[in-house]
């Protein structure tokens, strides 16, 4: 697949100054999405995280603002995408307290849990973080982001195309073959599944608003260092210093590029494109057909509204 920015792929040196933009991200105070709010705030942007944990904030907001300045324009609004209650206030002070939305991010992911964990709503966890938390702070925010810069990005991750590579309907919270890996897949291909139904519903519905999918491919971050057992971890930190791993860094900059480039694809899966889709230049990556059956997307989305109690109608 030939790559439209070259042999090098795209790389932040495509930005321009970014002043007068607001990017949303969930899951900021690490990871790709903490190296996606540097590159941002390094091109005069603002930045609102909206994660769960309020100390790793002030840290990650003190961080940044020894590196750029005590007038960086970087905040956070606590908000736990386990929690749906904790959602909707985060929306509202969102809409009350962001005058725009020039993209919204969808980062935050939680990853290998060792054993079923159920959210305070009921479902599986990753499930739970990962495709319903973000299902319902996109119906929430979505008017916002249309009144102004009209754009999403949801990081979904090489996890879908492994394990079942369906939606389990009959057994949505895996309680009769719960496995860490396969569980993590099921809810990055359902975020991803709700992610093309969405464009498919905005292009049905004649919003102009456009919905970017990326993942960041084998990383050096956080994620599943808290959750995953003991033999994942090890399994981890092999693979973290071995060439088919790339710095967080690196690993940001597919959502940087679906957040500011124009002209992308929206039927497109973007990130590394080396190795297994896991480093190397960001262009645009093969898509699995199973990330876009519709039948199952409209009984996802269904399931969805009704596990979330939000119709989510554009």
């Amino acid at each position: 697949m030939n790559n439209p920015f070259g042999k090098q792929g795209w790389t932040p040196d495509r930005l321009g100054d970014l002043s007068g933009k607001t990017y949303v991200i969930t899951g900021a105070n690490a990871g790709a999405g903490f190296e996606a709010t540097r590159i941002f705030l390094s091109k005069n942007a603002e930045v609102v995280m909206l994660n769960r944990n309020p100390q790793k904030s002030e840290a990650a907001i003190s961080k940044l603002k020894q590196e750029f300045g005590a007038g960086a324009k970087v905040s956070f609004i606590e908000m736990d995408l386990s929690e749906l209650d904790s959602i909707r206030v985060a929306a509202n002070r969102v809409i009350e307290e962001v005058p725009n939305i020039d993209v919204l991010i969808c980062n935050a992911a939680i990853a290998q849990v060792a054993k079923q964990q159920l959210t305070s709503a009921g479902f599986e966890s990753q499930l739970g973080v990962n495709h319903y938390g973000h299902f319902l702070l996109i119906s929430l925010l979505f008017e916002k982001v249309a009144q102004s810069g009209k754009r999403i990005v949801v990081v979904g991750s090489n996890g879908y195309n492994m394990g079942l590579k369906k939606i389990q309907f009959e057994d949505i919270n895996f309680d009769k073959n719960y496995n860490p890996m396969n569980t993590y897949g099921h809810s990055k291909l359902a975020q991803m599944v709700f992610a093309y139904e969405l464009q498919r519903r905005i292009h049905e519905a004649n919003r102009d608003v456009k919905v970017y999918v990326c993942h960041p491919g084998a990383s050096r971050t956080e994620l599943g260092a808290e959750e995953a057992n003991l033999f994942t971890k090890v399994l981890f930190k092999v693979m973290a210093y071995s060439p088919i791993a790339q710095s967080a860094e690196r690993g940001s900059w597919p959502e940087v590029m679906c957040a500011t480039e124009n002209n992308l694809k929206e039927v497109a899966y973007y990130g590394p494109t080396k190795r297994m889709d896991m480093v190397g230049p960001v262009g645009e990556c093969k898509l699995g057909i199973h990330a876009l059956d519709t039948q199952a997307a409209e009984r996802l989305w269904a399931i969805s509204e009704e596990a979330v109690n939000c119709k989510f109608e554009l």
